[in-house]
């Protein structure tokens, strides 16, 4: 009998390149990730001022539900994953609407085996370049990611050292801007607004969200990572949350204080700085790093913390460290 299941850490080498199934997206992902996260991103909501302002007849997708679906399209590296490190250099390079068809292929940058401790399996870290395409074999997203991957052997030495510190590059956010939206039906939106902010200026969104649905982001997602679906095979002996998962609700939280928020265009790096399980609650704080005007709108750089707490009595720890990039009116 064959075993189907995932590359251990010594299966891999630089240059290693696979792919996923496409997925075209629909209104039913749509409706599924809004049910998830009740996000409040006014475009991809309102069909009528998404048309407007992108001037396409399709619907805006949220940006998160295309970059997690990305993200599960190149699981196939990541089905043993310990966690995942670290995210890089994300750009959307092009605006995704609903119907639009993704397809990722993943390669292989960088390997770096983690030190050897007493009482603990070998490890190590596998860098992976993500490259995006749609139906017009146009780049839409690009990004770095490195999940922890076990080894075969648990007192392996693998030798791999790669500087995983060099891994991506920061994106130009002006550069991402989608060219010809027309902001004259986002006159009428109420509510904050990027001049009403200032660099410097700290936000805390007081209410909370509870872990729920996560296996089903998963499955929606193409996710393979088997500790999403098997608390067995989680360190943490429950199932480990898709970090996309726990970024895409922090994100539903921030648009409550920033209602007017166009759309997301890069991230400079995100980090999981502690593991997230089903059920935690999870609260936002951000802060507002930089604030370029454009002729249309404006650039917001953002350092957002997000932290989860579990446990009675309630323990509180932050589990996310993300620098990005978000288009306001």
């Amino acid at each position: 009998m064959q075993t189907i299941a995932g590359p251990w850490f010594e299966d891999f080498n630089i240059g290693l390149e696979f792919d996923a199934p496409a997925v075209t997206l629909t209104e039913g992902h749509a409706a599924s990730y809004q049910a998830m996260f009740g996000d409040r991103l006014r475009l991809p909501l309102d069909h009528v001022a998404s048309r407007a302002v992108t001037g396409k007849p399709s619907p805006l997708a949220h940006p998160l539900l295309a970059i997690n679906l990305a993200v599960g399209q190149s699981t196939w590296a990541s089905q043993r994953v310990k966690a995942n490190l670290f995210y890089r250099g994300l750009a959307l390079r092009q605006p995704i609407h609903i119907g639009d068809t993704l397809h990722t292929r993943t390669t292989v940058v960088g390997l770096r085996q983690n030190r050897l401790q007493a009482g603990r399996a070998a490890t190590g870290m596998v860098a992976l370049e993500m490259n995006t395409r749609n139906q017009h074999d146009q780049t839409v997203l690009h990004c770095w990611r490195c999940p922890m991957i076990p080894c075969r052997d648990p007192v392996a030495q693998t030798g791999a050292a790669d500087p995983l510190d060099q891994i991506g590059a920061n994106p130009d956010p002006h550069s991402l801007v989608p060219p010809g939206w027309n902001l004259n039906p986002t006159a009428a939106w109420s509510g904050r607004r990027a001049a009403d902010v200032h660099a410097g200026q700290r936000f805390a969104i007081e209410a909370r969200d509870t872990i729920t649905a996560a296996p089903e982001l998963v499955r929606l997602t193409l996710n393979m990572a088997m500790a999403h679906t098997d608390a067995r095979l989680s360190y943490l002996g429950e199932r480990l949350v898709f970090g996309g998962h726990t970024i895409a609700m922090a994100f539903a939280q921030l648009t409550r204080a920033l209602p007017n928020a166009l759309t997301l265009l890069a991230w400079e790096s995100c980090e999981h700085t502690a593991p997230v399980v089903e059920n935690d609650r999870l609260r936002t704080e951000f802060t507002v790093l930089e604030q370029h005007p454009l002729a249309g709108g404006t650039l917001l750089k953002l350092a957002l913390d997000c932290y989860a707490s579990r446990g009675n009595p309630e323990q509180e720890s932050r589990v996310l460290d993300w620098k990005f990039w978000l288009w306001c009116t």
